[in-house]
């Protein structure tokens, strides 16, 4: 946490830095950085700081979040203008002026908001660092608009914010160096850790709405200055802003993800789009004279989602959802405008969002720092629903649990099946093939079709979806290749048979998933069958074969699909029950799915994971843990029908018998006279470790409880034991007492070495498992035959991770004592 902030500190004091020795030298005929290497700094630092401000911890969610990623957004759209400005790009007179004001403004609005909220919930330092580089903004931006002010003020701004920023940086740099015995005054964090672990835990969910709001402002502010006539014209200056503010809205998207915070990821995605759409207006007359045009059938249909979206956001947070309800009049602006960005009518909805923006932002802000917060409507949503019978809100820490296995996301699936709508209704709009750029398709296409689907694959991917998660992937390259080649007439004239093997290709995929989906659910097999109507339609207008409606009808077909789909997975995402049911699996195999509801996947980092799994030992079960090699399938000694019930749903053959773990060689003490004092000592110091000892059976395997199970467990002669080097797997031990251990998979496959294939191997044999991801080691452990080490040595039936030497040193050792 303190080297994250040191980071994101000294970015701000290396940034404000740079930016004071360009005003302090702006007078001189050559500055002393030029504005080409001056940009190229400022992405660097932009870079840190993005980097600053995703390692920060979720449970604190401190300012510096939202500072870092804000001030990071505005110093990459700053470089790159800079950048254009040095390379000759803008040539004009006010160019350079027109393009930097609208980011310039409305970043002085947004650290404004950060210093205020930073002063009132306790941040100071934060908040006078946020306060100096709003200043010195608000001054550059007097200086654009007047000449008469000079640089040094600017100059002098940005100074100020290197020197408060290096000192807060240095002193945590003590605090992290001296573990806090050295601290210099204002800088001590051992008094405010407590403080900001208690607001941290009580404040808002998702730390990253405000920086995601505050790039709406950002994109709007470009249109707003244009309406007020602050800027002379919209033109390429004004795309680093509106690019910029869409690249980093996508990695908010990301991140809400990762904060569980689906419907609000979902928002920005959706005015993600937006952004890169605006950015592509602005910049195709740069090298055509003519605007272009905005499709009105895809906008209405994207008016809708908004509206759709803003419903379901409404009911866990009244006032998000009506913020949202101003991008469905933006949309609907855009819609009836045929010169779209460039037309007065939506420039003034962007005025609407500008300030809806800012106000809701500082909400947030507030909310998530705040002990009292500012209500923002939830609690009357859910007295209201609460008197309801058929509507029942998801509430709860299970509510964002990975279909198969452990994962840090929210489910993307709402926002992917958006995009498939929005693609899908892109590609009615007919564009002119003499000007093929001139009709707004690629973004929509390329934006909403291929990255965003790319991004709900990955996470698609990372919940155990494997399915869901290759379709997605495999559909977003095929909206990223055609779209840019059907729409920016890249294929020309003679595109028949590279283009149609190409789409043959993934056509022959999408049979795969059609096939695949057939056992999942009714909706995923219309789902990936519709799109092969998508991909045929492709395929023929790549030969020139393509019948007059064909596509319109295809594109239609499939959006609609994706539309039904969408609003399902918002029903079951936001309500219990299935309101709008999927479908079941059209066919279905045994073993395949049937785990689904019984087998319980918990994640491994959780204590209340390990403590559900001990009761479900000691209740009789059998689960799949990870250990310090591969995964194992375990029972309690205590429980004799789970030992029988785990041999014989792992089919145990007789010549691989289950073996014995514990946790010390204290579950062992009331049998110690039973052990020879050589082996007691050898397995004391061969334990912790994946070293499995084979000693001779006794009357010791009675004090374990197993009964006549225990015949299940090694040999009539002999027994293998050992105690694992994995905490997880011993404070499980701790709980339960002495377990029965066998490989997670049936006798003669390969050894399990992730959870999703206890799964895929056991199905629903096993009642649960806990999940830590791939195994730390992928090799079995090392099993020793000590049945003879009274007379001084030791076999190995098998050598696995520790060697073979290692042992032997350890046994050696052992004698000598």
């Amino acid at each position: 946490e303190s080297l994250h902030s040191c980071i994101g500190l000294l970015g701000i004091s290396a940034g404000s830095l740079l930016l004071a020795v360009r005003f302090y030298s702006s007078a001189r005929a050559a500055p002393l950085i030029p504005s080409t290497a001056l940009g190229v700094l400022l992405l660097l630092v932009s870079a840190l700081l993005a980097y600053a401000g995703i390692r920060r911890s979720l449970r604190n969610a401190s300012l510096l979040v939202a500072l870092c990623l804000t001030l990071s957004a505005l110093w990459s759209g700053y470089g790159v203008i800079l950048i254009l400005a040095g390379q000759g790009a803008l040539p004009g007179p006010g160019d350079a002026r027109d393009a930097l004001v609208p980011g310039l403004a409305t970043f002085t609005l947004a650290l404004l908001l950060l210093a205020v909220v930073g002063f009132l919930c306790g941040e100071p330092l934060l908040g006078l660092v946020a306060a100096a580089v709003s200043l010195a903004s608000a001054h550059e931006v007097a200086l654009h608009c007047s000449s008469s002010l000079g640089p040094s003020a600017v100059a002098c701004g940005h100074l100020s914010v290197c020197l408060v920023g290096g000192y807060f940086a240095l002193g945590r740099i003590l605090c992290l160096l001296t573990k806090g015995s050295l601290a210099l005054p204002g800088t001590d964090l051992s008094e405010r850790k407590a403080q900001e672990q208690g607001r941290g835990s009580t404040g808002s969910t998702n730390p990253f709405s405000a920086p995601g709001l505050l790039l709406n402002v950002l994109s709007a502010s470009v249109f707003c200055c244009r309406l007020l006539g602050v800027t002379h014209r919209l033109f390429l200056g004004h795309v680093p802003w509106l690019w910029a503010a869409g690249t980093y809205q996508i990695g908010i998207c990301v991140l809400s993800y990762r904060a569980m915070d689906a419907l609000m990821a979902t928002a920005f995605g959706f005015t993600s789009i937006l952004k890169f759409t605006a950015g592509y207006c602005l910049l195709y007359p740069a090298w055509q004279p003519e605007e272009p045009s905005l499709p009105t059938p895809f906008l209405v249909v994207f008016s809708i989602l908004f509206a759709v979206l803003a419903l379901f956001l409404s009911l866990q947070s009244p006032v998000d959802g009506l913020y949202l309800l101003v991008f469905v009049t933006y949309c609907i602006a855009l819609a009836c405008s045929p010169r779209g960005f460039f037309a007065g009518g939506p420039q003034g909805v962007a005025v609407a969002i500008f300030v809806s923006s800012a106000l809701v932002a500082l909400i947030h802000l507030y909310n998530v720092r705040a002990r009292a917060k500012i209500p923002t409507g939830k609690g009357a949503v859910k007295a209201l629903l609460a008197r309801s019978s058929l509507l029942k809100l998801r509430e709860g820490p299970d509510l964002h649990d990975p279909y198969l296995g452990y994962s840090k996301y929210a489910d993307a699936e709402v926002l992917t099946y958006a995009c498939s709508v929005l693609a899908s209704f892109a590609l009615t709009a007919s564009g002119d093939s003499q000007a093929p750029l001139a009709t707004v398709v690629i973004p929509w296409v390329v934006v909403a079709g291929g990255v965003l689907k790319l991004l709900g694959g990955s996470v698609a991917f990372a919940r155990g979806k494997t399915l869901e998660s290759s379709a997605f992937i495999l559909y977003s390259v095929m909206w990223i290749i055609w779209g840019l080649t059907r729409y920016s007439g890249l294929c020309g004239t003679a595109r028949s048979f590279h283009a149609a093997t190409g789409i043959i290709s993934f056509m022959l995929f999408n049979c795969f998933i059609v096939f695949c989906s057939v056992f999942l659910n009714m909706a995923w097999f219309f789902y990936s069958l519709t799109f092969m109507l998508i991909a045929v339609s492709f395929l023929l207008d790549a030969i020139h074969a393509l019948p007059t409606g064909y596509d319109i009808a295809a594109t239609l077909i499939f959006g609609l699909v994706s539309f039904y789909c969408f609003l399902a997975a918002l029903a079951s995402s936001t309500f219990e029950g299935c309101c709008l049911p999927m479908g079941r699996p059209m066919v279905q195999l045994s073993g395949v799915g049937a785990g689904t509801t019984k087998c319980l996947h918990l994640p491994a980092r959780k204590a209340s994971s390990v403590k559900r799994i001990a009761d479900i030992l000691r209740n009789g079960g059998t689960c799949g843990i990870p250990t310090d090699t591969v995964y194992v399938l375990v029972a309690a000694c205590s429980r004799p029908d789970a030992v029988e019930k785990a041999h014989r749903s792992k089919r145990q053959a007789q010549d691989r018998p289950m073996s014995l773990w514990i946790s010390s060689l204290k579950q062992l003490e009331p049998a110690k006279h039973l052990f020879t004092p050589l082996l007691w000592d050898f397995m004391e110091a061969a334990w912790p470790s994946p070293i499995s000892l084979v000693i001779p059976r006794g009357e010791w395997v009675d004090f374990l409880g197993m009964k006549d199970s225990a015949k299940y467990v090694g040999t009539p002669q002999s027994v293998a034991i050992r105690i694992p080097d994995c905490s997880v797997t011993t404070h499980l031990i701790d709980l339960v007492g002495p377990i029965v251990v066998t490989s997670a998979n049936p006798t003669g496959e390969a050894d399990t070495t992730h959870h999703n294939q206890v799964y895929a191997k056991l199905g629903d044999k096993v009642d649960a498992v806990l999940c830590a991801g791939p195994s730390p080691e992928n090799i079995a452990s090392t099993v020793v035959d000590c049945t003879k080490i009274d007379s001084g040595s030791i076999g190995f039936f098998r050598v696995g991770i520790i060697p073979k030497s290692q042992v032997l040193q350890i046994l050696e050792q052992v004698q000598k004592k």
